[in-house]
């Protein structure tokens, strides 16, 4: 029986598992991955697709679906634009391939049945993987990874199919990893070794004495170091809750700031409480405004923006991105057209600009960020104002 380079073979108390590794927008890959499962014919076939993943790559009104109300109200603004801006990266690689991302998962489908084998979504859904990468980063790293996004979505070299050939192999995707690992190691856990220790699992307990395990190259190593070990995939799945110590934070900043305008008020005539509030609107107002203007919000949006920032950054149960994103919502009026043309619009700067949907995004984010920046240059000038009034 011969089968591709990238295949895997493993064997544990009398089962088979056929472990193809992969690029996930290479025609070889989907070739190998056809080739696999009709050579072997397995019992079962494992995908790294969640439920999620899988309903989406299946289910083309998806996009229909969105309520762009509903996703600012559920603070998923920044959620849904990090999982378009990976996609649009992955998409825009697969058209200079001729190569739809993810076709090599949806092939292992086909298969699958045509073969008459279970298929078996093995992959944690890709809420938890984000959100426990998320929650796993520092504020500097979080800046360093969506630094890394925009370089990889709007830059970066021209990459080829020798090149995606290359990174399957062994050694060198070893060697990458390492670097991966060494630059990242906030991401590394959750995103990588988590995720390979969950896949190994499924397929561990996936019924059948011969599987066939379809996954990304990058996966394969550190799988087959966790082969025959139990794992807890509910408690791998599981959505750290927020720090009490960062909750407390929310309302300590607030409560800082509400107490040094009091102390302004109440101990030098109103002086120094005339100065700290324009130490703390300033910065608000400008920084949430100037962001809101550069994504090209209505014009009452951006006043929104101006007037809401330096309330809401002392009211943690409301962002000004919430207030804004809902506002421009409403001016835009977003369509079902609008939904269906998203995930074509997002593979260029001027599609995000241009489709409705994505500008109340990418305005709702904006303005997030805007005020976020604002706060913290504000709470720095008011700390300035008060220690110059105390000394």
């Amino acid at each position: 029986m011969e089968l591709g380079p990238n295949v895997t073979v493993l064997q544990q108390d009398g089962r088979t598992v056929y472990l193809v590794g992969t690029a996930h927008i290479s025609k070889k890959s989907i070739e190998e991955v056809r080739h696999t499962i009709e050579t072997v014919r397995p019992d079962t076939v494992c995908v790294e697709l969640c439920a999620t993943r899988f309903n989406a790559m299946f289910d083309p009104d998806r996009w229909r679906k969105l309520d762009i109300f509903q996703v600012i109200r559920d603070r998923k603004v920044l959620f849904l634009l990090a999982n378009l801006t990976l996609s649009a990266y992955q998409r825009r690689l697969g058209e200079k391939l001729g190569v739809e991302p993810g076709a090599e998962l949806k092939e292992a489908v086909k298969a699958a049945e045509d073969v008459g084998a279970e298929l078996v979504l093995a992959d944690r859904d890709i809420q938890a993987t984000l959100k426990r990468t998320w929650a796993s980063l520092g504020f500097f790293d979080k800046v360093k990874v969506l630094g890394a996004l925009g370089e990889g979505f709007f830059g970066g070299e021209e990459i080829t199919e020798e090149d995606l050939e290359k990174l399957k192999d062994r050694d060198t995707l070893s060697d990458t990893m390492k670097q991966f690992a060494e630059q990242m190691p906030k991401v590394q856990r959750p995103l990588i070794d988590e995720r390979d220790k969950y896949l190994m699992s499924a397929v561990d307990d996936a019924p059948g004495e011969t599987v066939v395990a379809v996954v990304g190259a990058g996966h394969v190593e550190g799988m087959i170091s966790y082969q025959g070990q139990r794992a807890d995939r509910g408690l791998l799945s599981v959505i750290p809750p927020t720090k009490g110590w960062v909750k407390a934070l929310k309302w300590v900043i607030p409560a800082l700031m509400l107490g040094a305008f009091w102390w302004g008020y109440s101990k030098h005539s109103g002086d120094s409480f005339t100065d700290m509030l324009q130490a703390w609107i300033i910065p608000n107002a400008v920084m949430a405004g100037l962001l809101t203007a550069i994504a090209l919000a209505k014009p009452l949006s951006v006043i929104a923006a101006v007037i809401a920032s330096p309330i809401t950054s002392l009211n943690p149960t409301i962002g000004a991105g919430m207030v804004v994103g809902l506002l421009e919502a409403w001016l835009r009026k977003p369509t079902v057209e609008d939904c269906e043309r998203l995930n074509e619009d997002v593979l260029t700067l001027k599609g995000i600009y241009r489709n409705p949907f994505s500008r109340v995004l990418l305005v709702a984010a904006m303005a997030t960020i805007g005020s976020a920046l604002g706060a913290y240059i504000g709470a720095a000038w008011v700390g300035w104002v008060f220690n110059k009034g105390s000394g």
